[in-house]
């Protein structure tokens, strides 16, 4: 592990952390009915099918799952230079089911909001709910997620990265503090 960094969940903590966001998602959904999941690339996308499968165990119902690319919708393009934009996948009506939008890590919300205003352009959802690996705090808007694997108070000028296993499922969680020089 690199120099000033910090393992926040190891492999074990973010599977326990995945069990228990998907069993309070169909609690306080009560079941799958209507029931959707949606992940923002990249890293909520991997997340979203982590969460789908489990959920889709549980029930034994197969949950629709899709992904947004948000790289359009977000307010700070004009300092971010060219901007890649990624594929949008979802294959179902967002027409009145509850969605489950999911990212790795909630920082200041902007995400977030460029999610919704992404999901609102495609259709009409019922709900939307917000789950997140890692909520670590300093909001700029206001918006505080449904579910939270962790919450983890932080340095604005520190970083939480989320380290995936060959691209398709979370292995850990780590804080990063800044290099002083």
């Amino acid at each position: 592990m690199a120099k000033g960094q910090t393992v926040l969940l190891d492999s074990a903590a973010v599977d326990r952390a995945l069990t228990r966001i998907a069993h309070e998602i169909l609690e306080q959904n009560k079941g799958v009915k209507n029931l959707a999941l949606v992940g923002i690339r990249s890293g909520g996308d991997i997340l979203g099918k982590e969460l789908a499968e489990r959920i889709s165990r549980i029930e034994q119902v197969e949950v629709p799952c899709g992904s947004i690319d948000i790289g359009l919708y977000r307010d700070d393009l004009s300092s971010r230079g060219t901007v890649t934009v990624g594929p949008t996948d979802i294959p179902f009506s967002l027409d009145g089911f509850s969605i489950v939008l999911v990212d790795d890590v909630l920082f200041t919300g902007r995400t977030i909001r460029a999610a919704m205003d992404a999901l609102m352009d495609i259709g009409r959802p019922r709900n939307i709910q917000l789950a997140v690996l890692v909520d670590r705090g300093h909001r700029e808007l206001p918006i505080r997620a449904d579910f939270v694997g962790r919450n983890v108070p932080t340095a604005k000028e520190e970083k939480v990265d989320v380290i995936f296993k060959n691209n398709n499922s979370a292995a850990e969680v780590h804080l990063l503090k800044p290099q002083v020089k």
